[in-house]
Order: C-alpha cells, then sequence, then structure tokens
C-alpha cells in the first residue's frame, strides 16, 4: 500500500553569494518513512536540513507539505506546524533540568492567557499539569525518567543527546529532523540510538529525516537514503542499493570500499 508523501522537495537552489549550497535538488518523502541524508563534508545536508526548518529560505524551488509551501513560511509557523529538530552541537539549556527543557518546548502549544497567569487560574493549573504529565512520558519513552531533576548539562553526553530528542519530540512534529544524533557516541550507543529511532517513530507515528555520518546507523535504520555531493542529488535509493552505487562508493565511501 503506497503511503502519502509528507515533504516535497522541487527544483531546490540554496546560494550564498557565488556559491550553491545545494543545487536543484528534488526528492519526496513518504509519511512514516525513516529517510537519510548522506554525503561529503559540505555537500548541503544541514543545509537542507535548514531549509525545512525556515532558517534559510531557498533561493529557488518549492519546499512542501500537504497544502503548506514551508519556504512562504517563518520559521515558528513550521515548527508549530509540522518539525521537530535537534542539532549538530547540542543545544540544551545546561543550568535547567532535563523536565524544564522539554517543558520549554510545549510552552508555544499553551492554552491559556496572560490573565490566567495573572490570578493561577484552575485553567492555568490544568494546563501546567497536562505539559509536566507530557514532558515525563516523552521521558519515560526515551528511558529519562530517573534523570527530569538533573541539570541537563551534567549528564553523559549520550543522555544529553536524548533529551534534545525529547525536547524536539515535545513540540508534537509530524517530521522529526535528527542532524548527526549519533556524533560522538561510542558504537554500544550507537546500537541503542538504533533501537530509540525507530522506536520513536513508531510510538510517536512520526516521519524521520535523519543526517549522519556513521553509515553503519544510516544503512540499519534507514528506508531511504538520499546521497548528496557538492550540493547535487548524486543517488536516491534503498540501503542495499545505496551501498552497491559505484557513483556513492567514489564519491563518499571511497573506491576501496567496494572491494572491503
Amino acid at each position: 500500500m503506497s503511503r502519502e508523501t509528507i515533504l516535497r522537495f522541487e527544483d531546490v537552489s540554496m546560494r550564498f553569494g557565488g556559491i550553491k549550497a545545494i543545487d536543484g535538488v528534488s526528492f519526496e518523502v513518504e509519511e512514516g518513512r525513516i529517510f537519510g541524508i548522506i554525503g561529503p563534508n559540505g555537500a548541503g545536508k544541514t543545509t537542507i536540513f535548514n531549509v525545512i526548518s525556515g532558517v534559510y529560505v531557498p533561493s529557488s524551488g518549492t519546499v512542501s507539505s500537504a497544502s503548506l509551501v514551508l519556504n512562504k513560511l517563518p520559521p515558528h509557523r513550521i515548527t508549530g506546524a509540522l518539525v521537530g529538530r535537534t542539532f549538530q552541537n547540542i543545544r540544551l539549556f545546561d543550568d535547567q533540568t532535563v523536565l524544564d527543557n522539554v517543558k520549554i518546548a510545549q510552552y508555544s502549544k499553551t492554552r491559556y492567557s496572560l490573565a490566567d497567569v495573572l490570578v493561577s487560574s484552575p485553567r492555568l493549573r490544568r494546563e501546567e499539569e497536562r505539559i509536566h504529565e507530557e514532558a515525563m512520558e516523552i521521558l519515560g519513552s526515551l528511558g529519562l525518567s530517573d534523570k527530569a531533576e538533573s541539570k541537563a548539562g551534567a549528564l553523559p553526553y549520550g543522555e544529553q543527546r536524548r533529551v534534545e530528542i525529547a525536547r524536539a519530540l515535545a513540540s508534537r512534529p509530524r517530521i522529526l529532523l535528527l542532524d548527526e544524533p549519533a556524533a560522538g557516541m561510542n558504537p554500544s550507543e550507537i546500537d541503542s540510538l538504533n533501537a530509540l529511532i525507530v522506536g520513536i517513530r513508531d510510538r510517536f507515528g512520526l516521519t524521520v529525516l535523519l543526517v549522519e555520518h556513521q553509515m553503519r546507523l544510516v544503512m540499519e535504520v534507514c528506508e531511504e537514503i538520499l546521497v548528496l555531493n557538492f550540493g547535487k542529488k548524486l543517488a536516491l535509493g534503498r540501503p542495499d542499493e545505496i551501498k552497491n552505487d559505484d557513483r556513492v562508493l567514489e564519491a563518499y565511501l571511497g573506491k576501496a570500499h567496494k572491494h572491503e
């Protein structure tokens, strides 16, 4: 059974002066997929994430989801309607608790007014209880319940990565962008991350886009992979197709990999 397309890039380019960070890239992502984006450093991977999330407005082309043209929306509208994201470099509030880091992402969707805050109304209390319960549920799904009151900056690196994913999930996105989530992780942590990505996709009913250099993770967890090289689409296909594509082996994995 075919799935609905949740994200569509149509001939998208992003220029910075005379440099084309992405050059006429087109692809589609089906709802519920785990979709990988790989390529050498500087290939345009993070630029694609920045275009999806509204950080950059593309120089040309269209980025859309259903009836929404994302490149015509401000970043807060995209985040509110569709996208949650993590970053290459962890961006937590180190001095705040893990729980507060997750709660912060939910306040854009609260249903109370300034007047409710001033009088501490029942609606305010109900919303605060809901936010707390949802944040704890998300932390539980990522194995972080016992870290809720810990300072985020005091956690080991792998757990900080999980907190960042939890915060992205708290905005209730339909699409989750994971930008190098395995960076700095040891092999055991990467194995756990593999299961975590599949688990949160299934539990939260998400579509996941993954930029990653850890090829073992990409090949095991992704159902479709886009390969970029110098800002252009080099290949698009299933993991078994990508790892046997001569162009990919030469440009990204290295010619020697083909004969290993």
